[in-house]
């Protein structure tokens, strides 16, 4: 049987990925704050949560990615409700955290090799994102080709880290 930290953990990964992911392709406004919205609070509980849990294994870098993961989301959620536009500052704040989150918790080997590979490609298209941003493209939290193609590696990364959380002992 799992822990209670572990189930919220990964109830609040698969929240956070599927609110998220839902955000970015409806065309409310108001909607996608609200989607966005719970998507964020439940990724931080869950991020406080592996924070915690990493700690307490003595894997310093895996947590301290988690934490910083954490501080971005954190970003991500208090831009939302300015709108798309007005979010653009505390987005790229967010997601510049995000990929640093994700390098850190890959670098060790704690995870399989296939999810810090989609970490690392997630981390990379959201560098490129910010690149971009801080270079002068007008680039909307929901922009195609980026950072939109970040998301779906992002959200992969969270499947695996929900199935390393629920998957049953051996």
């Amino acid at each position: 049987m799992r822990s209670t930290p572990d189930l919220i953990a990964a109830t609040g990964l698969a929240i956070g990925g599927i609110f998220g992911l839902a955000g970015t392709f409806v065309a409310s406004a108001p909607l996608r704050d609200s989607l966005w919205a719970i998507d964020g609070v439940a990724l931080v509980v869950a991020t406080a949560l592996l924070t915690m849990k990493y700690q307490r294994l003595g894997n310093d870098c895996v947590a301290a990615g988690f934490l910083t993961f954490l501080a971005g989301e954190s970003l991500l959620l208090s831009g939302n409700a300015a709108g798309l536009e007005a979010s653009v500052p505390s987005y790229v704040g967010g997601i510049s955290l995000w990929a640093a989150a994700l390098m850190l918790i890959s670098v060790p080997n704690t995870f399989a090799l296939w999810m810090r590979f989609t970490a690392f490609v997630a981390a990379a298209l959201f560098l490129a994102s910010v690149g971009m941003v801080l270079w002068g493209s007008p680039l909307l939290p929901t922009s195609a080709p980026l950072p939109a193609a970040g998301y779906p590696f992002l959200v992969a990364t969270f499947a695996g880290w929900i199935w390393t959380l629920v998957k049953p002992a051996r």
